[in-house]
Parts: structure tokens; sequence; C-alpha cells
């Protein structure tokens, strides 16, 4: 009996004992690992005062990507591999966002779909698989792409659950189950998807708060976290701070000391927020899913400019539009844009060939893949950053939309071309100025005027009949005189406290937009509006908004006439101008015309 109690107690001793050492030599790890990173990497030093953990540990995953797999071509093994961080389910497709070394390779990937059955008593196998081609690739920043799947030919069951993978063409097996149970998805409707840098702040791009539209809300109800991740996948650290505003989509967060300290390393580092959830009586933090990590304003643009900054600029986000790039740009390039920021939302027209093309002829033209869909006014945010480093003054206007200036341009002058620079000079005019910080322009609507398909010489030459009231106005800003919270309409942003705005005289200044084109190019605009907070023509609402086409449904169907709608006024000023002045003698086209032959 007694030698029996004395093994156990020896059985005892040793499971602590085995424990011990373990937690020992872990603990030695986990400190040589330290100073390791420290020497190396200038460790962030996280004082009591900055690491507020409010989360458990199973909410840490939130702010990480799940547990990432890398792509290796098998025949090669020492071929570039590349990690895949983050999937997101969109309303058409799934994006997957890749860290790659090259970019080229990514064709040689293809989609596949793992469905999950866990339940025994399934019919189904235990896991199927489907494989089917990519839908688009895209270089994202310097360090990572995107890549498009189309959603698989059987839809998310009741029984099982789909995961979308990518291989190389021509590879066979499949994943380990274990390892395809733990991998998740984040949905579009709720997600942290962008986060940029701005001083002691940053700035994060969030869908799914579900605030009031055009105004600025409570920041108090929002709290900020950080995340950094170990080479280990499971240690992380954990840090909050308050936000210090909030408007729509966008979140402005303060830095943790420690971060605001160590500056050069905050690029990479997750970043999400939560918000007060639940009932007065019994609130619940609620955090949101991230895929954003912080990146600086100039990142993955190599800079052209001199010292000082481009006097004015142009920012716009563009759908299929490649087509129409040529003509809007180097219209406005001869007035005096200097600097061109495309926010590309999920094009696939050729449009980074265009913008390439244009750079290369010295138009200083730069593309941001955009891959977030209905966000136009959070991307226009996002431009004001980053535009603010580079130019004083930023025009946010569309392809379809050009600055004309009546009086200027029909001036009787011997030599030289009346108007050009002029859209610069006007705004350099106000740049001294210690109230203004936007000049606003009225825009005429034109309509179809009476054509049947699109004009071969552009938007300026082919429609020329409008409407007679000119509608909205589109803003040219001194980003660096925004309101905190970046607040913007489209048509105008919040301006800081103390600054106003300037009307231009309508005499003076007005926007031709060309907004009701020929019915093949007007109805991919119906299927895509791109602004968050303008209602889509196919939802039965707001049927008396200036963003609807007046008599047309909620389809896509071309109403009677409509080549000779919104046809009120003949308006050739501009037309007349520009064939005057810069068609070619001897052929007729237009300096946009010759460039893409």
């Amino acid at each position: 009996m007694e030698s029996e109690q004395r093994r156990k107690r020896k059985r005892a001793v040793g499971r602590h004992t085995h424990i011990s050492s373990r937690s020992l030599f872990l603990c030695f790890c986990f400190l040589i690992f330290l100073l390791f990173f420290s020497s190396h990497h200038h460790f962030f030093i996280f004082t009591p005062s900055t690491f507020r953990p409010s989360l458990t540990a199973s909410t840490l995953s939130l702010l990480y990507s799940s547990a990432s797999n890398s792509i290796l071509d098998p025949l090669h093994p020492t071929a570039p591999s590349y990690t895949l961080q983050h999937r997101i389910i969109f309303p058409d497709h799934h994006l997957l966002i890749l860290t790659t070394p090259q970019q080229h390779q990514l064709h040689q990937l293809e989609c596949v779909y793992y469905t999950l059955h866990p339940n025994a008593s399934s019919p189904a196998p235990p896991l199927q698989l489907q494989v089917q081609p990519l839908l688009s690739t895209d270089r994202y920043d310097e360090s990572r792409s995107i890549v498009r799947c189309p959603f698989p030919q059987t839809n998310y069951t009741a029984a099982g659950s789909q995961i979308v993978e990518l291989r190389r063409r021509g590879e066979v097996g499949r994943r380990n189950l274990g390892f395809l149970m733990n991998q998740t998805a984040q949905s579009w409707d709720r997600v942290a998807y962008e986060a940029i840098l701005d001083g002691d702040t940053v700035v994060v791009f969030v869908k799914g708060l579900n605030l009031r539209p055009h105004k600025i809300s409570d920041p108090t109800r929002i709290r900020c976290h950080f995340g950094l991740k170990s080479f280990h996948q499971n240690n992380a650290f954990l840090f909050n701070t308050r936000a210090v505003s909030v408007a729509q989509e966008v979140v402005r967060c303060m830095l943790p000391q420690s971060i605001r300290n160590n500056p050069d390393k905050v690029r990479g580092i997750r970043v999400t927020v939560s918000y007060l959830g639940g009932n007065v009586r019994h609130p619940v933090r609620v955090l949101v899913p991230s895929v954003a990590t912080v990146s600086a304003p100039g990142s993955g643009r190599v800079q052209k400019r001199k010292s000082r900054k481009y006097e004015l600029c142009a920012c716009t986000m563009v759908w299929n539009q490649a087509s129409a790039l040529r003509e809007w740009v180097m219209y406005h390039a001869w007035l005096g844009v200097e600097r061109w920021f495309i926010y590309d939302n999920n094009s696939d027209d050729d449009i980074e060939k265009v913008v390439q093309d244009l750079d290369l002829q010295g138009f200083n033209v730069s593309r941001k893949s955009w891959p977030w869909i209905k966000t136009q006014e959070a991307g226009f945010s996002h431009c004001a950053l980053r535009a603010r480093e580079e130019c004083k003054w930023v025009g946010f206007f569309d392809v379809d939309e050009f600055f004309y200036f009546p009086s200027e341009f029909h001036q009787n002058l011997r030599e030289g071309v009346p108007g050009e620079n002029y859209l610069k000079s006007v705004v350099a005019n106000f740049s001294s100025s210690k109230s203004i910080a936007e000049i606003r322009t009225a825009c005429h609507s034109f309509g179809p005027s009476g054509l049947h398909s699109p004009p071969k010489q552009g938007v300026t030459l082919g429609y020329t009949c409008r409407l007679q009231s000119p509608e909205r106005h589109k803003s040219i800003v001194r980003p660096d005189l925004l309101d905190i919270s970046l607040l913007n309409v489209v048509h105008h942003f919040q301006l800081r406290e103390g600054f106003r705005y300037h009307n231009m005289p309508e005499g003076t200044a007005i926007v031709n937009h060309y907004k009701y084109q020929v019915w093949e190019t007007f109805k991919a605009k119906f299927f895509r509006r791109v602004a968050t907070y303008v209602v889509d023509w196919q939802e039965d609402q707001n049927k008396g908004s200036k963003d609807r086409a007046p008599g047309l449904g909620t389809e896509a169907i071309e109403p009677p006439n409509w080549r000779l709608q919104f046809c009120e006024v003949w308006d050739t000023g501009l037309k007349d101008f520009l064939l005057s002045y810069f068609a070619d003698p001897a052929t007729g086209l237009m300096p946009w015309e010759r460039s893409s032959l």
C-alpha cells in the first residue's frame, strides 16, 4: 500500500517536473527570440499605459489573416512562393490577397474550391473539389497582389461550407482537411479594408459600421486595435487606442505611443476597429474583422516631382473607362493639371496599359488598384491623403466631366492658344488665400445628342445638346485644409473650421458633364455605381434624386427615344473651340485619337 502511494507521488512529481521543464524551456526560447528581434529590428517596448488588452484570446485571430499557406511550384521547389493572406467574399466574386515577389507569374494559378461536409450522416463525400480559371489578377501594393476568383458552380449549402484556395495549374492532390477547416473568409459586408498613416494617426477604412451618411459621427463609441504577429502563429500583441474622428466609412485612430516612438516600423501593422453594439443596458463591444495593414501615403510610387508641390492635381475613380481616359487626361493637362491619381475599381478593359502609355508620354499618371466596390467617397478620402504630400490643389471629378471657360476660350488672340494652363492659373490665384480652401464649379449635363453609337472623336466633340439648368457642382480642394474626418459627398469635402468655398461664376467657368451618353455606354453605368451613398438605379427608392436619370426605371431597358432625351439647349462651344485649335489640319484627328493609333 505504501509503495503504491509512493509510486503515485513520483508520477505526480514527474508530471510537474516535466511541465516545469517544458515551461522553462519555452520561456527561455521566447527570451532568446526577444533578444534577437530587438537587436535586429528595434523591437517595440510596449509600456503598461499603451498595452490595454480588452479582448479575449479567441478574438485575436480577427486582427490577422487566416492561417496562411504557401503556393510553391512542385516541379521547381526554388521558385518564388505566394502566401495567401486573406479571402474576402464579394457579392459576385472572391477576392484573394497574396504576398508575391513577382506579379507576372500569377497567370499560372487557378482557383480551387473545397466543399466541406463535417456531418458524417451527409450523403455527399466529406470533401469535394472544383477547379475554375481566375477572373483576373492585379498588383495591389509593393509586396502584395490580388486575385479574383468566380463563384463556384455549386452554391454554399447548409450541410457544408466552401473554401477557395489557389494552386498552380497542373498541380494535383488535396489539402489537408484539418488545415482547410481552419481557413476563414471575411464578408465584404463588415470588414476593415484599408489603412493609411497620417502623422500620429492612422486613417482606417471600414465597411459595415452603418453610420449616418454625409454626417460626422461620435468617435467615443469606436475603439482602434493594433496587432503584431511574431514568428510563431499564436503569439500576438494587442493594443487599443481611441478614435479621434469617425465619418461614414473613415475612422481616424491615434497610434499607440510605443509605435509613435518607432515610426519607421509602423508599415504592415494590422489594424481594425470595434464599436458598441447590443443595447443601452447591455452594451457589447464588437470587433470588426480586418484585412487592413498600415501603409504610408506615398508607398508604391517612384516620385517624379521636384522639391516643390504641384500646383494642380486630379483624382478620379474609374471602372472600365480606358477608352475615355486619353481625352480626359490630355485635355485637362493642357488646362494645367500636372499630376493624376487614377483609382481603378476592378476594371477589365486594359486600363493599366492606357495609364502606362500616358505616363510614358509625360502626363505623370499613376494607377492604384482599388478593389473595394461602391466606395468612391472612401477612395477620395484615401486619395486626398496621398495627394496632400505632392499637391497644393486636387480636383475630384469623373472622366466624363470637362472644365470649360467660355469667355477665356473665345478671346481673339493673334498668337498661341487661348486658355492654355487657365485652370491652373485660376486655382493658383487662391493659393495664398487665408480663407478659401475649395473652388466649386457648376455642371451642365449633356444628353445623347441624337447619337446611336459612341462618338469616335470623343465626348467633347460628340455630345452637344444639354439640359438648360446646371446640376450639382465639382470641387477642387486644398488637401491640407480638409477636416480631419475627411468627410466628403463626392461633390465636395468638409473643410477645416475657419475655411470656406468659392463658387465660380457660371459665365466664367462651367463643367461639361457628359452624363447621359448613348445607351450602349450609359447601360454600363446603370449596372455599376461606384459611389457608396448614391442609390443604385436598380433599387426602387429615391426616384426623384438628381443621381437618377429622369424617366429611367429600375431595369436596364432602353427608354423610348433615349437618343433625343436631355436635349434642351444645343451647346457647341467646347466642340467648336477644340476643332479650331486642336484638330490636325491634314487628318482632322484630335490629339487623343492620334495617340491611340
